[in-house]
């Protein structure tokens, strides 16, 4: 256990004596909403399952973790081949900072820097090793490139691309069918690399401007980026970012297009010597319970997979940002969500706790569980959708009774969480049946602490302590 006060506490069974009887009278079982079960099906390139990986980005926008690594080849190769002994983790992903950032090629595609990369023998050195290759894109053409001509045509880029979007690119015209070629060239150009995963950010509406004049509506990048993958024969991930609108038009487009997109600005503590803080991390976690909720209510499956940003939990406490006992709850947060399991950590300097954490075998059957079904919010005593200190969240039940639930205690809001905690405490966080929308008697194990809890017929409760969570594993009896 990371923490001795992390221990499940079943109803009818005794709390510890550290919680205090006022904090109990808060989770007391008053009601649920109708359960609506939510699945995720097949993407639309074609995945049943999120991406798991590594990704540069968290030790680029934090070099003070690794001092010594540089975004090249060698320190790239140094970070990936440790994926190998991840089971599960197979993508290698380059953030940007892989291409010529002013210009592509004679057609105007992009194209790897090559004083740092070789794209095409990482790509065949990942291969060979069972790993997969990932880049990163914008949206746009150069706007140097405007008198190049689309390969194959007789159409200039600056005759369907215009303007100046802030990233020295121009913005397609996308009523033009010569802008769809224009991508349909650079998707054949990755395809010829060996890349497997195609990173879209600054997509609109969503990403936040960041000074880049981006255009109000993107989204037609997203469609031109999918259809162009679409035709190349080659299986790649399109993962599509930040945190993207989910009103009921753009969230169909994304569902329609993507394989996973972001539902959070970065998480990084840019600059700084570990991370992520805490404050973030309760940040990320409401950003998927509103993500989650949008998709309930829209969709009775979904057909993308959520983007939580990296996952950075692998190195120690000092390191990642957050305690052991936080670093817990953001790999189950993440397991639940069936969100991209893409780490941002040093891979060279995993702990022990961290390798356990990505791959306890337990918890792995729950992820491939919660790629079928992920969590929704159940708020302890209501069954509602809130934002609160205090949480239960359930995934499934699928048609033979199985489940998952979790419960935790995010502590005080920290400014950027969504809720009012102001708790410092130990608590009693507890949901019962009715308010995770299930009957019937389910037997219980505690997943992170291998401990079965019996056979329950009324609910589950935690006694949890700021950061704190548990991940419950629910099979009908």
């Amino acid at each position: 256990m990371a923490n001795s006060l992390l221990s499940a506490l079943l109803l009818g069974l005794s709390a510890t004596g550290a919680v205090a009887a006022p904090n109990a009278k808060r989770t007391l079982n008053q009601g649920g909403a109708p359960l609506k079960v939510i699945s995720y099906k097949e993407t639309p390139n074609g995945f049943r399952s999120s991406a798991r990986g590594w990704n540069s980005f968290g030790i680029q926008a934090n070099p003070q973790t690794l001092p010594s690594f540089k975004l090249d080849q060698e320190h790239v190769i140094e970070q990936c081949d440790r994926l190998v002994g991840l089971p599960g983790y197979d993508t290698c992903s380059l953030d940007s900072g892989w291409s010529v950032g002013g210009n592509g090629d004679e057609y105007g595609r992009i194209i790897y820097d090559d004083t740092v990369f070789d794209i095409p023998k990482l790509a065949d050195h990942l291969h060979s090793k069972g790993l997969k290759m990932g880049v990163y894109i914008v949206p746009g053409a150069f706007l140097a490139d405007v008198n190049k001509t689309i390969i194959h045509t007789d159409v200039k880029i600056g005759d369907v691309c215009h303007g100046n979007e802030g990233l020295v690119r121009c913005i397609f015209d996308f009523t033009q069918p010569a802008a769809q070629l224009w991508h349909n060239s650079a998707a054949d150009l990755f395809a010829s690399w060996g890349v497997d995963f195609v990173k879209l950010d600054f997509v609109t509406p969503g990403s936040p401007d960041n000074g880049q004049m981006l255009p109000a509506d993107g989204s037609g990048s997203v469609i031109a980026w999918h259809k162009a993958i679409k035709q190349t024969g080659r299986k790649m991930r399109l993962d599509i970012s930040w945190k993207l609108d989910r009103t009921q038009k753009y969230f169909n487009i994304w569902n329609s297009n993507a394989d996973s997109m972001r539902t959070d600005q970065d998480l990084n503590n840019s600059g700084q010597s570990s991370f992520v803080s805490w404050a973030t991390v309760q940040r990320a976690f409401d950003n998927y319970r509103q993500f989650i909720v949008a998709g309930l209510q829209l969709f009775d499956h979904l057909n993308i997979y959520p983007d939580m940003d990296n996952l950075l939990v692998g190195n120690n406490a000092t390191t990642s940002g957050i305690t052991d006992a936080q670093r817990q709850t953001v790999m189950t947060h993440y397991i639940g969500a069936g969100a991209n399991l893409i780490l941002g950590s040093d891979l060279t300097n995993l702990d022990k706790f961290g390798v356990n954490l990505l791959t306890n075998k337990a918890a792995q059957a729950v992820a491939t569980f919660t790629a079928q079904y992920p969590i929704q919010p159940r708020n302890p005593g209501t069954g509602g959708q809130d934002s609160q200190q205090l949480q239960a969240w359930i995934a499934g039940p699928a048609p033979n009774g199985q489940a998952v639930v979790v419960l935790a205690n995010y502590g005080p809001d920290l400014g950027q969480g969504g809720f009012n905690g102001t708790s410092t405490d130990v608590e009693l966080v507890s949901a019962s049946w009715k308010d995770l929308g299930i009957k019937g008697t389910y037997r219980v194990h505690d997943v992170w602490n291998n401990k079965d809890l019996g056979s329950q017929k009324s609910g589950v409760k935690a006694s949890l302590g700021p950061g704190e969570s548990v991940l419950l594993t629910l099979t009908r009896v």
